[in-house]
């Protein structure tokens, strides 16, 4: 095989019940000058012999195994590994557009300035069904505004320049759950971005893709990125590159209060339960909810959000019949805002009755 023009880098570990999907529609790309590199990261289940059956039969796809390290440790060696001009993102649990690569390069080759370039997605639920088209802006100074404020790329969308891929380092070991939007912000410091109006990716939304745990985890190193980000563009050293872990003292640390940290983990736990809820996953929705309003997490944090969360919690609660626990969130929710009493309670019943995807206040 020739020198491909396109690396697709992905890391997979216990995926096998997308895995098939994705890797057909790589391999069914219109596009066909590259090569597919997966790094199975320790699997227990059958994604191996899955992840084998298709290298057997396509000297495209290379797979490499070793001890589950983690996401950013497989992303970083599958693009070490790369040969192309081009390294192009995937996931084990979507399916990319037919012609995606082919947009892509194209685009890319016509725009040199451009350091990374995603495109628009079309979320789709565990079953494939089809719930909404999302898309992020497209220039570069629509995007590096938005990447102030929260990611601005779908990181398995992505297609970059290898050579930008090196010149900014690769992925941050230590910015976990949160390493794509560290990696955009780090290269935004010398390339321009840009997003493709196109769908080039179903986006697939699922009950394994986070836990409480790592929404936790996630929220910090958000913080942590545009901290770093900031001291960048001030000509301040990047704090990043000389500790070892992030933690919220270190967040104080660099400037951001305990009540910042906390509002941004209510911020991203309403997101992501909003998210669930849309896709059906009612179940994964309740108990992350449960986990954060009965932990100390939450405490400083903006009483809106924290009130909120108590009223989709209360209409998951009456979406399963639990109406006393139901009447307990709002209860909760009233506590923690008192204003919130102020809305129609027949408003407040309707949505519980035609459930939880009105039930943040916004």
């Amino acid at each position: 095989m020739t020198t491909p023009i396109v690396s697709v880098v992905m890391s997979v570990f216990n995926g096998e019940r997308f895995l098939r999907e994705a890797v057909e529609s790589i391999l069914d790309q219109s596009f066909t000058e590259f090569e597919f590199i997966v790094v199975d990261d320790g699997s227990t289940d059958g994604s191996a012999s899955i992840l084998d059956s298709y290298q057997n039969c396509d000297a495209r796809v290379k797979v490499h195994y070793h001890e589950h390290g983690g996401l950013i440790e497989s992303l970083n060696q599958g693009c070490r590994l790369a040969q192309g001009k081009y390294i192009a993102r995937m996931d084990a649990d979507d399916i990319a557009s037919k012609n995606r690569l082919s947009w892509q390069v194209d685009y890319m080759e016509a725009h040199p300035e451009i350091g990374v370039l995603g495109g628009a997605v079309e979320w789709i639920d565990a079953t494939g069904k089809s719930l909404q088209t999302c898309r992020y802006p497209a220039g570069d100074r629509e995007i590096k505004a938005h990447l102030l404020h929260g990611c601005a790329l779908w990181h398995p969308t992505v297609l970059l320049r290898r050579e930008v891929f090196v010149w900014a380092g690769g992925y941050r070991k230590i910015v976990v759950d949160a390493e794509d939007y560290d990696l955009w912000l780090r290269i935004a410091d010398g390339f321009q971005l840009g997003n493709l109006e196109a769908v080039v990716l179903k986006y697939r939304i699922h009950s394994h893709q986070t836990s409480f745990r790592k929404l936790k985890q996630q929220s910090l190193s958000i913080l942590a990125a545009q901290v770093s980000a900031s001291r960048r563009r001030n000509g301040d050293q990047d704090l990043l590159d000389t500790v070892e872990k992030i933690t919220p003292a270190l967040l104080v640390r660099l400037g951001v209060p305990e009540a910042k940290q906390r509002t941004a983990l209510a911020s991203y736990c309403r997101h992501w339960v909003r998210n669930m809820c849309f896709a059906g996953e009612y179940s994964a929705a309740l108990k992350t909810l449960l986990e954060i309003l009965q932990s100390s997490d939450l405490e400083c944090a903006e009483a809106w959000l924290v009130a909120d969360l108590w009223l989709a919690a209360a209409s998951l609660h009456w979406r399963k019949r639990e109406f006393f626990r139901s009447l307990m969130g709002v209860a909760h929710a009233v506590t923690a805002r008192p204003a919130v009493i102020g809305r129609p309670i027949k408003q407040i019943l309707t949505r519980m009755t035609e459930g939880v995807r009105g039930a943040f206040c916004g």
